[in-house]
């Protein structure tokens, strides 16, 4: 019974994880990454669409990214989508293509993104500690209602700590390995 609850936090606990990975995903670091235009919303027949549901998007180039839209005709809504995301990048329309440049990043930029990147940790640390404390509290109420004994509450404690302790290095591991990646030039 305990093990159930045990369970559910620690996927709590990993969908936390898995939400600060993708956040450090979109964050720019100079280097072309098609995830950077994840935001993007294309105006389409009246109606926002994800950009990438309208086009393939490639990186043939560090620093360049290539959109092949499915439908030609909306080549100038996406090169005008990208521009209006305020993402810091210039798209070229080339015809049924477009090219999306995407520059170096300064040394002051890159100190304020490594600020963000940090902020984005701690936020995944804090919906850890959420989790772990949801499921102290639900461990706790089973054994107010003498579901089960204490020394399975301590155990069950002992395991959501252990959880909490690896999930939380696995966003500590992260943020470094993004903070390295944006303070290489």
């Amino acid at each position: 019974m305990w093990q159930n609850a045990v369970k559910n936090h620690e996927a709590k606990m990993k969908k936390a994880v898995e939400a600060t990975a993708g956040e450090f995903l979109r964050l720019r670091t100079g280097r072309a990454n098609p995830t950077l235009l994840d935001t993007v919303r294309v105006e389409y027949y009246g109606s926002l669409a994800p950009l990438k549901q309208l086009a393939t998007i490639s990186a043939p180039e560090p620093r360049m990214m290539v959109i092949q839209p499915f439908d030609v005709s909306a080549v100038a809504a996406i090169g005008q989508a990208i521009q209006a995301a305020d993402l810091g990048l210039t798209p070229i329309v080339e015809g049924k293509m477009i090219r999306v440049p995407v520059p170096a990043l300064s040394k002051e930029r890159r100190e304020d993104l490594v600020k963000v990147v940090k902020k984005v940790a701690e936020d995944g640390r804090v919906s850890i500690r959420n989790a772990r404390r949801e499921g102290n509290e639900e461990i706790k109420k089973l054994q107010a209602d003498k579901k089960i004994t204490e020394d399975e509450r301590k155990k069950a404690e002992d395991m959501i700590q252990k959880i909490t302790d690896a999930q939380s290095k696995a966003i500590d591991d992260l943020a470094a390995a993004k903070e390295k990646e944006l303070m290489t030039v």
